[in-house]
């Protein structure tokens, strides 16, 4: 949910259907919060010279406004975890973060599902965390790849369906 993924005129822009997830990721972490939750922003965070780039356009580049939460989540408090690869827990300090914070769950959502989303939560569920991911509160640039995804984290890694702690959700759907 960082400026380079959320915000028009962006190379890797994810489209306004992605912008619908906003205020649904807004409530989920009011309730999470309210529940005694804590939220850690993971912000895509590149080198100038990042190899990443053979692959995707350049995005997201250290000192730019790209790696940046949007606008819409900075008021909430959180942990900012900078990433420079698709998965949280690649060379970063999130599994100690996780290991810190004891959490019963760990929720993911922003985007892109079938990228980063899912990458973080296959090295979640390989750390033997149950892990939810709201179907609503993530997007991607492709729905057909973001719906595989989903599929694929439902059957092979074993997310458990969404079952949100007070019912906000407009689609409870697992696939």
């Amino acid at each position: 949910m960082v400026v380079g993924f959320m915000e028009d005129g962006h190379n890797l822009y994810c489209g306004d259907e992605a912008r619908e997830i906003i205020p649904k990721v807004q409530r989920l972490i009011e309730t999470e919060q309210a529940a005694g939750g804590s939220v850690i922003f993971i912000c895509d965070t590149h080198d100038p010279d990042d190899l990443e780039f053979e692959m995707f356009p350049v995005h997201c580049v250290r000192g730019t406004e790209e790696p940046e939460i949007i606008p819409e989540l900075r008021e909430y408090e959180g942990i900012h975890l900078p990433k420079r690869r698709y998965s949280a827990f690649f060379e970063t300090n999130l599994a100690d973060l996780l290991a810190e914070l004891e959490p019963e769950r760990v929720i993911v959502c922003g985007v892109c599902t079938d990228i980063c989303v899912m990458h973080t939560v296959a090295d979640a569920r390989n750390r033997d965390y149950a892990v939810d991911v709201p179907t609503d509160c993530v997007a991607s640039f492709d729905s057909e790849a973001h719906a595989n995804a989903l599929r694929h984290m439902e059957r092979i890694l074993g997310r458990a369906c969404w079952r949100p702690r007070t019912s906000y959700l407009s689609d409870n759907t697992c696939y």
